[in-house]
């Protein structure tokens, strides 16, 4: 596979995070289908996490199995911190995220009526954040900052991803760069809904300007991972790309399984996602069978 068609596949994972964004200027958006597209990025990535330790692992069952202790040794540490840099990295990016939030004030809707002032002149109300864009100014600041930083956050595991991609490419694991793409592609697909959630519903909808450029934040890293991991290429680095991967992976189905509870609609996410879980086994199968 060259390297323009691995770049290709960067970016395909990485810009369906835009399918997501148009949600924000939604006013309602529809529940079900967000549902349905969360369910199915949880079977789908669910198989990857088997799929991507299983790959991450073979090197080290096959140097305990020649006796080669050392690189075996090492082979399991860098999976190990692997692991951990994708999960608990964003799990205190989370942590972080939340403290965030709870400084964040929230803004005060003025029941006092306007009273009259020793010169005679009315003193002004608190701004209602509902009256109207000026007076809602402050609080969609505050949202769009805290989409800017979830973006930010979704950029940089995303990166993560793909380098797994490239360098599974690079590797001559086409099929695993493949599903990578599906799973990683219907991800980030998701993933938008998260970045503009904190825009949903304002009074003011953000600027299609403003959403293309919360995609590239988020999804653009996808594509950078994809062509710095594909110029490199050998076990150890492997391991670790693919135990970031395995690990943010992992973070995420934890997410998106809180997510799908919130969502209430058990029989319908419980039908995505096993749809999800066979649409991986399946794409891995026709890969495999066509000698990819």
């Amino acid at each position: 596979m060259s390297g323009s068609q691995i770049a290709v596949l960067g970016a395909i994972a990485g810009f369906t995070i835009f399918l997501g964004l148009p949600v924000g200027r939604i006013r309602h958006p529809v529940a079900r289908l967000k549902a349905a597209l969360n369910g199915v990025a949880i079977g789908v990535l669910v198989f990857l996490v088997w799929d991507i330790l299983t790959q991450a692992w073979d090197p080290t069952e096959g140097a305990l199995g020649d006796h080669h202790w050392g690189t075996a040794a090492r082979g399991a540490v860098v999976l190990a911190l692997g692991l951990a840099i994708g999960m608990l990295g964003l799990v205190y990016f989370d942590k972080a995220m939340a403290a965030r939030r709870s400084r964040t004030p929230a803004p005060v809707r003025s029941s006092v009526p306007v009273s009259v002032g020793a010169q005679g002149a009315a003193a002004a109300p608190t701004p209602d954040p509902s009256a109207g864009p000026a007076a809602g100014a402050p609080a969609r600041s505050a949202a769009a900052g805290l989409a800017l930083m979830i973006a930010v956050g979704i950029g940089l595991h995303n990166f993560a991803e793909g380098l797994a991609i490239g360098n599974s490419a690079a590797s001559g694991e086409l099929s695993l760069a493949i599903l990578l793409v599906i799973g990683f592609g219907l991800h980030n697909a998701t993933e938008g809904f998260g970045i503009v959630a904190p825009m949903a519903g304002d009074a003011e909808r953000p600027s299609w300007g403003r959403l293309s450029l919360l995609g590239l934040i988020g999804g653009g890293p996808t594509l950078v991972g994809t062509l710095v991991g594909q110029s490199v290429v050998n076990d150890t680095l492997a391991i670790a790309f693919l135990g970031l991967a395995a690990g943010s992976v992992l973070y995420v189905v934890i997410e998106l399984l809180a997510v799908a509870r919130r969502n209430a609609m058990k029989q319908l996410t419980t039908w995505c996602i096993l749809g999800g879980l066979l649409l991986g086994f399946a794409t891995d199968g026709i890969l495999v069978a066509a000698g990819a």
